[in-house]
């Protein structure tokens, strides 16, 4: 079971998160309303996912999510917040956040959301990845011409992945077996000295590879 922990300074909110959660099938550990009450029961409970909102009045979610990844590097933070800007989006993603969603997204939307993103995928509502790697493209001068050279199939893949799709997607999209998507996935992180899919996107995103476009 993916243990959970909430954390929004609104109660009513967190306490709807945490039933919506609750009821299919994940477990809720903990909950916090404020920054700092956040790092704190992270490093006490361990969840495997921290589903975090960016405005928590006294405190950042932004900074509670850079503090939750360097304390546990194996918890995953999924933004949950009221705020499609790139701005929000963007700093969350440098601070460490694995994705991020917006607060209008279904019950069911989320549910899939945190399991994906405790899976290890990067995950983004509909239309943020490509916002998030078009504001990094304009943002870089061109490609990085120190990058390790990726062959044409695994630029493809990582693409992508950068958008948030899973190997079984990226499979179908690319008439592709599932196998071959994951030997493409591993190569690409080998070549490029990273360890998870979620490294690969922001990978991406810093070095302006993947063009923006819809999952």
């Amino acid at each position: 079971m993916t243990t959970v922990m909430v954390v929004d300074d609104h109660p009513m909110w967190r306490e709807a998160v945490e039933r919506d959660l609750a009821a299919r099938g994940f477990e809720v550990v903990a909950t916090a309303g404020d920054a700092g009450a956040a790092v704190r029961r992270a490093q006490a409970v361990r969840p495997d996912v921290v589903v975090m909102d960016l405005q928590l009045g006294a405190g950042s979610g932004v900074d509670a999510t850079r503090d939750v990844v360097a304390a546990l590097p194996t918890t995953r933070v999924l933004v949950l917040s009221a705020s499609a800007e790139q701005a929000d989006v963007l700093e969350a993603v440098k601070a460490g956040a694995s994705g991020y969603l917006v607060k209008s997204a279904s019950a069911d939307e989320l549910a899939d959301a945190v399991t994906r993103t405790a899976a290890g995928d990067a995950v983004f509502s509909a239309g943020l990845a490509g916002l998030l790697l078009g504001e990094y493209r304009r943002l870089q001068a061109g490609p990085d011409d120190g990058a390790p050279r990726l062959t044409e199939r695994e630029t493809e893949v990582l693409k992508l992945v950068s958008r948030g799709l899973s190997a079984k997607a990226i499979a179908e999209r690319l008439v592709l077996s599932h196998r071959t998507v994951e030997n493409h996935v591993q190569n690409t992180l080998r070549k490029l000295q990273l360890h998870n899919r979620v490294e690969l996107t922001r990978y991406a995103i810093e070095h302006g590879l993947a063009d923006p476009g819809d999952a």
